[in-house]
């Protein structure tokens, strides 16, 4: 019994010395945020049928129940290209990649795309964007000069017709 005690206090105290002994230790570094930026971007994205929007999977369905030219739950890929003007000759800037969802038998998408500049000030960054196809659409990050973007892109479509689509875009970023 007196071994026990003995051997119980020995580890009581070697216990409490290795608290003593290995104290952590870390240097605090001063947070300097870095300055916000707050960015207007204007360009125009150029959609044909077919070339710069493809169909890639769809619902294996029989009938089309809402009579709609849209195929309900289908996926797209995206290649657009993004324009300086609405002109087809306008300066070419960058392009946007991205997917597509038809998930609503209204039409309504959910689209996570990529707006890539490839001249210019921006030339190497790009922004991107989550949201529902809707006419305001949420910038959620970027690369480049974008790094940790927030923002919005609202788009104002110029041109509709059965095989083009050109889209007028006010985009809003807030950057470091």
């Amino acid at each position: 019994m007196r071994g026990t005690w003995m051997l119980s206090w020995i580890l009581i105290i070697c216990l409490s010395q290795v608290g003593v002994q290995s104290q952590y230790y870390s240097e605090t570094l001063p947070y300097h945020p870095r300055p916000v930026k707050v960015t207007n971007l204007h360009f125009f994205m150029h959609r044909t049928t077919g070339v710069t929007i493809v169909v890639v999977a769809q619902a294996n369905s029989t009938s089309n129940d809402n009579n709609s030219s849209v195929l309900f739950a289908s996926l797209f890929a995206i290649n657009d290209p993004l324009r300086t003007g609405p002109e087809p000759d306008s300066e070419l800037i960058g392009n946007i990649q991205g997917i597509a969802s038809v998930a609503g038998m209204n039409a309504s998408s959910t689209e996570y795309l990529d707006f890539g500049f490839n001249t210019g000030k921006f030339n190497g960054s790009s922004l991107s964007v989550f949201s529902r196809g809707e006419p305001d659409l949420a910038v959620v990050g970027g690369r480049g000069q974008f790094m940790m973007a927030t923002g919005v892109a609202q788009f104002n479509p110029i041109l509709v017709n059965a095989t083009n689509i050109i889209a007028e875009f006010n985009v809003t970023v807030i950057h470091y």
